[in-house]
């Protein structure tokens, strides 16, 4: 009985889970919870060590026959988080996290070194963003000079999770690409636009040694083995970002397949076997971590927009989902831009939440809570346009994260995206994803590698009975109310930039 463990290290909290890959079932499942410091100015940022803290907690709590028989790792990390490293492995500095949107500065700076947009997508693939990598690096250096001076390793999240399982500084080409430091056609670093961070050091020495996806990052160390309580010097496979990892776990490795995942954030993303680059820069052209391509569509603001309006009304999520149903689509009129963290998409980093549309008539808790709902998948539909606008169609969209569980939502999204939606029958796709990746890694040391096609086909399962089909008088009626949704972006979102 082969037994593999995926971790996801998210924004909210760590999660475990061990899976065994014979019976196709899970073993066991664990989560702990994570602190997040925020500013007033955008900051976003957590101490690495309490990730380190909640995996061994999830791993503790594990019955300890089911630990001792894992025999490879895999793990997701939440992405472009900037974990930077000294000589000794001690890290350096909190990390700025994806959703850290105090280095616009520095995007600007950036940007206009490397000739503007259309230079970064013409070269790159992808724009200089606030939540990417690339800033906060410029940040480090601007704002912390010594302790960038010391710095020996750019690890992410991931990364940093598998340099504690393992001692090794590796990166992998899907994780890499959201650093916004990678050229993703070729799949090597930009010089020029390490240059444009410091032209004084060569950061490619510090960056770490990029692996191909179905590559060992390592091998357990002894201390981490007596930590987690699992063998030591099995294999950690390459790992990679939350969004590859769940790309992963719901089986998109294929060309024409969607992923919708309502998280924190929001992201649609699609498998490619070949580099997609939107010339709009509304999708970011990433790598995945099966070897391909995984263009995605970020928001900053999905569930955090029913979370915000449902606190307001002091409501449980089932009150909250009943009084959102009791209002009409469209919310008659009523219009949310619900940028509370700012927005990567479209680029916002200073935006707002905003309420619009109001009458003597339909300013309701009702059609409030709707417009919440609304607001964060017609954003994620942006996204949809532009994988259509470059001649990517799908069947259906497989849909994750927590907003997933929401019934009311799952026929919102059918019915904005007018495709039938379904649901992994395995719902934390990033942590399974990462166990499904060990689990290929495991076949190619053992001499009897797996196409990752055929293994997610053999192992990711979907929930029938909680499928959704559009129904066609609501997408009629969603077209009008997204049209009205858009020309409140382009009329207000600008005051943001």
């Amino acid at each position: 009985m082969a037994v593999v463990a995926g971790i996801d290290v998210g924004t909210q909290s760590t999660k475990v889970i061990c899976y065994d890959t014979d019976a196709k079932t899970i073993l066991a499942t664990a989560q702990a919870p994570h602190e997040l410091v925020s500013g007033e100015d955008g900051t976003r940022e957590q101490e690495a060590r309490w990730w380190i803290v909640a995996m061994t907690s999830c791993f503790q709590s594990i019955d300890p026959v089911i630990r001792t028989r894992v025999c490879a790792l895999g793990v997701s990390g939440q992405q472009h988080g900037f974990v930077p490293v000294d000589t000794q492995g001690e890290v350096l500095h909190p990390v700025k996290l994806w959703n850290d949107t105090s280095t616009s500065a520095e995007c600007d700076l950036i940007t206009s070194c490397a000739g503007g947009t259309e230079s970064l997508l013409e070269n790159e693939g992808n724009l200089i963003l606030p939540g990417y990598t690339a800033s906060k690096i410029l940040w480090f250096k601007r704002t912390h000079p010594e302790k960038y001076s010391r710095m020996a390793h750019i690890l992410l999240p991931h990364d940093y999770i598998n340099f504690w399982l393992t001692g090794e500084a590796v990166m992998e080409y899907g994780d890499a690409s959201g650093t916004a430091l990678l050229d993703i056609r070729t799949r090597t670093w930009s010089k020029r636009l390490l240059a444009c961070l410091d032209d004084q050091r060569d950061l490619s020495t510090v960056l770490p040694r990029l692996i191909e996806a179905h590559q060992c990052a390592g091998y357990t160390t002894a201390e981490a083995a007596r930590s987690l309580g699992i063998p030591e010097g099995i294999p950690v496979s390459s790992g990679g970002g939350d969004n590859m990892m769940g790309a992963i776990g719901t089986g998109t490795v294929r060309d024409g397949t969607l992923t919708m995942s309502l998280g924190t954030s929001g992201t649609l993303f699609g498998a490619s076997d070949k580099p997609v680059v939107d010339p709009q820069g509304l999708l970011a052209a990433f790598c995945s971590s099966t070897g391909n391509w995984l263009p995605l569509l970020c928001t900053m603001n999905c569930t955090v927009a029913s979370e915000v309006t449902r606190s307001l009304f002091e409501q449980d999520v089932a009150a909250f989902d009943a009084s959102a149903q009791l209002a009409p689509i469209g919310c008659e009129g009523v219009v949310m831009l619900p940028y509370f963290n700012g927005e990567r998409t479209p680029n916002y980093p200073h935006g707002r939440g905003s309420l619009f549309g109001f009458d003597l008539h339909n300013m309701t808790r009702q059609n409030i809570s709707r417009a919440a709902l609304e607001s964060a998948i017609f954003g994620l539909k942006l996204g949809l346009d532009a994988f259509g606008d470059l001649g990517y169609s799908a069947k259906e969209i497989r849909l994750i994260g927590g907003g997933a569980k929401s019934k009311v939502w799952r026929q919102m999204v059918a019915d904005i995206c007018n495709l039938p939606v379904v649901i992994p029958a395995i719902s934390e796709a990033a942590a399974f994803g990462a166990a499904l990746q060990a689990y290929w890694c495991l076949t190619h040391t053992t001499g009897n590698p797996t196409d990752m096609g055929d293994l997610v086909a053999e192992h990711v399962k979907l929930e029938t009975e909680a499928a959704c089909n559009p129904i066609p008088d609501h997408v009629k009626t969603y077209e009008k109310a997204y049209k009205t949704y858009r020309t409140y972006v382009s009329t207000v979102g600008p005051l943001y930039r």
